[in-house]
């Protein structure tokens, strides 16, 4: 990137929020400090009304707006992209907002830009996993979730849980949301059970927004999920599955903590790492007239409980 490009590039950064350090710039740019100092400068220089306070960062005087900014092909396309994750992996409110800003987002483009993006939209496509199950229910709370957290208001919701089978009533402060394998998860502080929980969205069956505001300062979510991440225990398993067996593992075997495999003579040594052995042994038995358990033996053990107690129920 030439010096023009980046000044531009950092003054629209700088219009994207209150504050931006400077340290902010120079990982985005791969740049000094020195030289974004001297960026700030010339943009100054320019008139712009850049306000510097040390040890803060950069903002630029309120009322300040740079002219509508035409966006490169390069940066339709990702648009476009996020457009297609979108439609597939959030729930219809979300949709329906992200739509509409990509309606805007067209209407800066050049007619050379637009006729390129209608062009791309027909080789952009994102398809359902057959391994995932599908959400069972589309109740649009995303958007209602992420304006708790924005303006802090305590939420109230009826959850199912999986584990009692049961539906209750409960108020909670989100702290944020994220999304694995096929499934938006919320972490709050429940104040029902005074400790940090997990809801999966689509088992929350309703939500609504109190006038209730917390005070209380929860932790970022990346910090959370690296916290509950490092606490977390992983078992180490080591199979010695057939040959002929293993391409018919497929994805499947990813989505169970596989790690690496290696060849040792009519077999392949496969080493997994997985948060439950209960449910890998289910996994396991699949194909496991066809594979060894070299470790640990406390899945053989699980294993054998199991098919003891389906022996019972075939009886």
């Amino acid at each position: 990137m030439n010096r023009i490009d980046r000044v531009t590039a950092i003054l629209i950064q700088l219009q994207s929020k209150r504050v931006v350090k400077a340290q902010e710039i120079a990982d985005r740019f791969s740049i000094s400090l020195r030289t974004v100092y001297r960026d700030i400068k010339t943009l100054e220089t320019a008139g712009i009304p850049v306000i510097g306070e040390t040890g803060i960062g950069y903002s630029i005087m309120e009322g300040y707006r740079l002219p509508p900014v035409m966006f490169t092909k390069e940066e339709a396309i990702a648009f476009l992209t996020a457009e297609k994750l979108v439609e597939k992996l959030t729930d219809s409110s979300t949709q329906e907002t992200y739509s509409a800003a990509m309606f805007k987002i067209k209407s800066v483009l050049r007619l050379s830009e637009r006729d390129h993006i209608e062009n791309m939209e027909q080789h952009i496509e994102v398809i359902d996993s057959p391994y995932f199950s599908k959400q069972k229910t589309d109740n649009g709370y995303l958007q209602k979730i992420l304006q708790a957290i924005a303006e802090k208001l305590v939420i109230n919701i009826d959850y199912f849980s999986e584990h009692s089978q049961q539906k209750n009533n409960r108020n909670i402060e989100p702290v944020g949301i994220f999304f694995m394998g096929r499934y938006w998860y919320l972490i709050a502080w429940c104040m029902l059970r005074k400790d940090y929980r997990t809801f999966r969205v689509d088992h929350i069956r309703y939500l609504s927004l109190t006038a209730i505001r917390f005070e209380k300062e929860h932790p970022t979510l990346s910090s959370f999920l690296t916290k509950v991440s490092k606490e977390k225990e992983l078992h180490t398993i080591i199979l010695l599955v057939e040959k002929n067996i293993v391409r018919h593992l497929g994805e499947q075997k990813f989505y169970n903590g596989f790690v690496s495999q290696k060849e040792m003579g009519d077999k392949i040594e496969m080493t997994f790492l997985t948060e439950s052995l209960e449910g890998f042994a289910r996994w396991y038995l699949l194909f496991g007239e066809w594979a060894e358990i070299v470790t640990p033996e406390t899945l053989t053990g699980i294993i054998r409980k199991n098919l003891a107690t389906l022996i019972k129920k075939l009886k």
